[in-house]
């Protein structure tokens, strides 16, 4: 497909009724990132918050595309800055990690729509999102946090994860905390978004895709009625059916 043909055919998409439904999808996503999280201070650094934010965003990307899960993520994280604690760090992390998870996962569904699809769509998704939160703690978020809140000094994140890793030292520490810590934590919370995506995306598919519709059609032509017929068409294969 050419480029010019991919923009056509892009903007049609862009309806009233499908920025309603990234407003809608960002503004839950939002609420769920802002107030419905906390921590487990017996598995993971209590500075670990388990929150499912990315539920409404691989959602929009399953029933509109990946852009449109991809806006929700960052609508979402851009609502957060002015109550950032982090410089926004925490929200740009957040942003591209939901990205990794959110688009992958969409692309692949998109490809053929089916349950098998689906699955392997948010397992690649999880997976993605995981390697690339191991690998900005790692380089970004950690360094950060200990020039923002310890001044540089190491041993302050070391001291306060000692609790859950007493045999952590400052040479040890990004080893015990990306594999103890990150990887599980990451698996384990977009383990479950996925595993509830993957059970309520059907039940929610028809909400997802109403559409404004006009009160009184004129067919001009049968060829202006085949693009609505085909619209329809791939909606109703969007059920996840095998």
């Amino acid at each position: 497909m050419k480029a010019k043909e991919w923009f056509i055919k892009a903007g049609k998409k862009v309806t009233v009724a499908y920025l309603a439904k990234v407003a809608v999808l960002s503004a839950i996503s939002f609420i769920l990132y802002m107030y419905a999280k906390f921590p487990l201070p017996f598995m993971f650094p209590v500075f670990l918050d388990m929150q499912f934010s990315e539920l409404p965003a691989i959602l929009a990307g399953f029933s509109l595309g990946p852009v449109a899960g991809a806006l929700v993520i960052i609508i979402k994280c851009l609502l957060k800055f002015p109550f950032s604690g982090t410089v926004f760090v925490g929200e740009i992390t957040d942003m591209v990690l939901g990205i990794a998870y959110v688009v992958p996962a969409a692309i692949i569904y998109q490809l053929k729509k089916t349950r098998k699809n689906a699955l392997i769509g948010l397992i690649v998704g999880t997976l993605a999102a995981t390697v690339t939160a191991m690998f900005l703690n790692r380089f970004v978020s950690v360094p950060f946090y200990v020039q923002l809140y310890f001044k540089g000094n190491f041993d302050g994140i070391v001291k306060m994860c000692s609790a859950l890793y007493p045999n952590a030292t400052k040479d040890s520490f990004y080893w015990i905390y990306l594999f103890a810590a990150v990887l599980p934590f990451n698996l384990l919370r977009l383990g479950l978004v996925s595993l509830v995506t993957f059970f309520v995306y059907k039940s929610l598919s028809k909400a997802l895709h109403w559409e404004i519709k006009p009160r009184k059609k004129t067919v001009i032509n049968q060829a202006a009625q085949e693009p609505v017929a085909s619209e329809a068409q791939e909606e109703k294969k969007d059920e996840l059916n095998e």
